[in-house]
């Protein structure tokens, strides 16, 4: 059944009106509050490296797409750009739901409160909408066209742009996550060595939900946390046979409020912390029951914890001003107990995201070490929080990209724009100190970042780079964690636990006693 003229007008002036409403809605929405706007686009990992541009690029077209479907002559032209914006929002989310690290939300209004189903549902749903306009809006522009005889805009072409905007759209925002990604990752100015096969996978373990990590690997069995159910633990001996569950027995008579707990184990203990309270409990792992241990001052909270002794805890956290980030030590059954060291971290730009890093305890050697991320510097202190020495690691950043942007009040700062991160996990065990990066150096593919983690490997002892490997991914999945036991490196990726020998021919490690 032929539709109307006038029903086709109609309908094409209704959807017009829902794109004119979303584009200045979601434009005015994003320049009102610009510098948040531009702040979540920075941490995109998508767009972070071109986030100064696109800030303004995106809510400026929406603007002119938006002017131009007020006008007849004009509205095809802007129903096209309505089309293939939508289509560009759209691969955008799908980009970043299936392949970013993260996922972020730089919209503005209303719009920000949609979970990223209901968004990718609402831009499908004005993807069929333009669709639908730029059919009804086809027979008239063409003859309209055709009585001015000119064909740009005849039925062949008419396709052919439509599904140029479609697949250019796409590719574009492809294009754009590569090339961040590239611009993220590419550092030529350094040279890693391989030697052949430093490191071989044993086997691995299902381990079903992606909420577990490493607590400790203590006398052959390796712990696992859960974030989720912070009192269950799943425990399996070195050769993954011997899988076993426990359920932590909480003495919580003062009625305590966790937030973020964390399980660290100290043969023959383990330790439940809450920096966030700040809070310790302590139990054995013979009978998994866990007593009242320790309570500090609310104004000294922490984020990372790593048990030196039964009696003893080191932390880095940001000091009671907020200004900047420190490292503490707990010291149970001292009068006080807690020492803190404010000249250790180094300030650069702001003392709070420069200077954030992860501390590892190396019991080997009976020292701290403290790896930031987003420069190439980690240092060592002993247990009483004195330096030893500060080294560099083989990438060149020694001063990190960060921009600091602040709310309205002022009052809190944030990332502008997502830094390069130098360094993304740590581990110190014998005299080695071993650091993920996704830094890539001078003749390095760019395809290992998708097969692999790059491990590079410091002796601590001689304060030298000895040699990098790479760690495979383990059934498709990535490895997210990893501890070193001995001569085993135990990996932990989304679903599974996994054993990787390290070869004695490239490591002199020292078994545990």
């Amino acid at each position: 059944m032929k539709i109307p003229i006038s029903l086709k007008n109609t309908l094409v002036d209704i959807i017009c009106l829902l794109y004119i409403l979303l584009f200045i809605y979601a434009a005015v929405s994003k320049l009102l509050d610009f510098e948040n706007f531009r702040v979540q686009l920075g941490q995109s990992p998508l767009l972070s490296a071109f986030a100064g541009t696109i800030s303004w690029f995106i809510p400026a077209i929406e603007i002119i797409i938006a002017l131009a479907l007020f006008h007849h002559h004009l509205r095809i032209y802007a129903m096209y750009g309505a089309f293939a914006l939508m289509v560009m929002f759209t691969a955008y989310i799908f980009i970043i739901l299936n392949f970013g690290s993260f996922v972020p939300c730089s919209c503005g209004g209303v719009l920000e409160k949609m979970g990223w189903t209901e968004h990718l549902i609402f831009n499908i749903v004005f993807i069929i909408l333009a669709l639908i306009g730029l059919l009804l809006e086809k027979d008239r522009v063409v003859s309209l066209t055709k009585s001015r005889k000119f064909g740009v805009l005849r039925p062949r072409v008419f396709y052919m742009i439509l599904a140029s905007c479609f697949f250019g759209g796409v590719m574009l925002v492809t294009a754009l996550y590569l090339l961040s990604e590239k611009e993220m990752h590419r550092n030529n100015s350094f040279l890693r060595r391989y030697p052949p096969h430093p490191v071989t996978t044993l086997k691995g373990l299902s381990v079903k939900y992606n909420s577990y990590y490493i607590a400790g690997v203590a006398k052959g069995r390796i712990y696992l946390g859960n974030t989720s159910a912070p009192l269950h633990i799943l425990s399996v001996d070195t050769t993954l046979n011997d899988l076993r569950t426990h359920q932590i027995k909480l003495d919580n008579k003062q009625q305590i409020t966790f937030y973020s707990p964390q399980i660290r184990i100290h043969f023959p203990y383990f330790f439940m912390i809450d920096g966030s309270v700040p809070v310790i409990f302590k139990g054995g792992l013979s009978d998994w029951e866990a007593q009242h241990y320790w309570q500090g001052d609310s104004k000294n909270t922490f984020a990372r914890v790593e048990a030196v002794s039964p009696t003893e805890f080191v932390y880095s956290g940001i000091d009671q001003g907020g200004n900047q980030n420190v490292i503490g030590r707990i010291n149970i059954g001292k009068p006080d107990s807690v020492q803190i060291s404010k000249d250790l971290l180094q300030k650069q730009v702001d003392g709070l995201f420069d200077s954030d890093g992860m501390l590892r305890y190396n019991s080997e050697l009976n020292r701290l070490i403290y790896v930031y991320y987003y420069r190439n510097e980690f240092f060592t202190v002993d247990k009483n929080l004195r330096l030893d020495y500060r080294g560099r690691t083989i990438d060149t950043i020694k001063n990190p990209s960060i921009k600091i942007a602040s709310t309205k009040s002022g009052q809190v700062k944030r990332l502008a724009e997502q830094p390069i991160v130098v360094n993304q996990h740590s581990y110190s065990s014998g005299k080695y100190l071993f650091i993920q990066s996704d830094r890539l150096g001078r003749h390095e593919p760019e395809e290992m970042l998708k097969d692999a983690l790059i491990i590079d490997v410091y002796d601590v002892e001689k304060q030298t780079y000895e040699f990098s490997f790479y760690l495979y991914n383990y059934k498709g999945e990535k490895i997210r964690a990893f501890h070193i036991y001995n001569n085993i490196l135990v990996g932990l990726s989304d679903n599974y636990i996994v054993l990787y020998r390290l070869q004695p021919i490239n490591f002199d490690m020292r078994s545990e006693k």
